[in-house]
């Protein structure tokens, strides 16, 4: 006779490890945004074309990886709540840390001339793909093992390794964003993108050990033939275009990280490292804050943090933009780390637990990596692309810019108020709350009987 040991929530663990795969997540996002405004756009594009418009098709390339995700996520987010949350999280951070060390191998236009751009698509997409399955997967793990009512806290530490990913990212950059811009482009600028094997190296480690929540595998107990993205799609897809137009308020640190770096440096000829070292500060309080904000969510609720976190985020990147122009540092600086670091994070810390607790646990990966995926894609398409493109050919103008982003905060804010608050539900609870009797009778309809003997 055997003793089976039931499974146990090991919040911690879950939390550490999803951490660390969005350090990873953003490392990448953030290392190419930097270096897509400061010598993707140089090496990667002919160089008769004037410096905003290869801005502006450097900003494009950034952009395809987040146009692909709601692809991605219509592949990796039923098998994470087909074949578990671990599943996908083991091969999205194979799959991100692959290609972000891949772009630092490729050859540059100077050497292979239209295919170096070409080679650089091809890679963002497959990248982009990655990447669709990871934060739903890690959000969900830590959910579903976080303590009933520090749910939010617990999933705060997956975006704030967006913040810790950022941090790592641009201060890798910033040393060699100083050295003579001969040695940036002929060599320096592979050396960030090699660095994300010692992430992945670091993240396979932690995660190899990491169990499924007992959620889930209570849910797969029961063999269902409904499919979860059939059933996601079928009675959730409100939910999915609720949580879509939410996420667009990404596109406002897509700005700040991206577009803002190459506004600063290309068209007001402000210092590379120096305009770097605000994003550095910025993610630095983000990471300790974040945490904070989500024990805030925990606590009034996860609506009315997201609101206020995206409400200042948006309305404080207008005097974040004129600050560039005038040149004041001291300002720069201040507003920045206001927008990014404080106002945005509060938003990032709610956000988990909000969306993923508008789904019942067994399509929770499929909803949540659909309507954050599609979001992000507009967001990560609009957020760079759109503002370089407002700021004109000499990337100049800031009003056309901070227009949109103000534009991307009312979206989420009027969208986030149509949602219902969580906050004092269990999951089991939340199960049955976001579940319509039509969707229980479907999946009851659909379970699969053991065959008699």
């Amino acid at each position: 006779m055997t003793n089976s040991v039931a499974p146990k929530k090991t919040p911690a663990k879950a939390a550490i490890a999803s951490w660390v795969g969005t350090t990873l997540e953003y490392y990448d996002f953030a290392v190419y945004g930097t270096a897509a405004a400061l010598v993707l756009n140089v090496l990667f594009f002919p160089p008769e074309l004037p410096d905003g418009v290869k801005v502006l098709l450097s900003m494009a390339t950034f952009a395809i990886g987040f146009v692909v995700r709601p692809l991605g996520a219509l592949i990796l987010g039923p098998l994470g709540d087909r074949f578990g949350r671990k599943f996908v999280m083991m091969i999205t951070l194979f799959g991100i840390g692959a290609c972000t060390f891949l772009i630092g191998c490729l050859p540059t236009y100077d050497q292979v001339g239209i295919l170096a751009p070409i080679l650089l698509i091809v890679i963002r997409i497959i990248q982009g793909l990655s990447v669709s399955g990871e934060q739903a997967s890690a959000i969900t793990m830590t959910l579903e093992h976080a303590p009933e009512r520090r749910r939010a806290f617990a999933t705060s530490f997956v975006t704030s390794g967006s913040a810790s990913g950022g941090l790592l990212a641009t201060a890798v950059f910033i040393p060699f964003a100083a050295l003579p811009q001969e040695q940036l482009l002929a060599w320096a600028w592979r050396i960030p993108f090699w660095l994300s094997a010692v992430v992945v190296v670091v993240a396979y480690v932690i995660r190899r050990t990491l169990e499924e929540p007992p959620a889930f595998l209570e849910t797969q107990a029961i063999k269902v033939q409904l499919s979860p993205l059939k059933q996601a799609t079928r009675f959730h897809w409100g939910t999915i275009i609720r949580i879509a137009a939410c996420a667009m308020v990404a596109g406002i640190s897509y700005l700040f990280a991206a577009f803002s770096v190459s506004f600063a440096t290309v068209g007001y000829g402000l210092d590379k490292p120096t305009i770097l070292w605000v994003p550095v500060c910025a993610s630095f309080l983000a990471i300790l804050y974040t945490p904070l904000a989500g024990m805030l969510a925990d606590r009034i609720g996860r609506k009315t943090v997201f609101i206020i976190g995206a409400v200042g985020a948006g309305l404080s990147t207008a005097p974040y933009l004129w600050a560039i122009t005038q040149g004041d540092w001291p300002l720069i600086f201040v507003l920045g780390i206001l927008c990014n670091g404080l106002f945005y994070s509060t938003a990032n810390a709610a956000w988990p637990a909000f969306f993923a607790e508008m789904f019942p646990g067994r399509v929770r990966v499929s909803g949540l990596a659909a309507g954050t995926q599609i979001g992000f894609a507009i967001a990560g398409a609009i957020g760079p692309v759109a503002s370089t493109a407002l700021a004109g050919a000499d990337l100049k103008g800031w009003v056309g810019p901070a227009a949109l982003a103000i534009g991307l905060m009312v979206v989420a804010t009027i969208s986030a108020l149509t949602a219902k608050e969580t906050r004092g539900y269990t999951l089991d609870e939340i199960d049955e709350l976001q579940q319509s009797e039509q969707e229980k009778e479907a999946v009851t309809a659909s379970i699969l009987l053991p065959k008699a003997v």
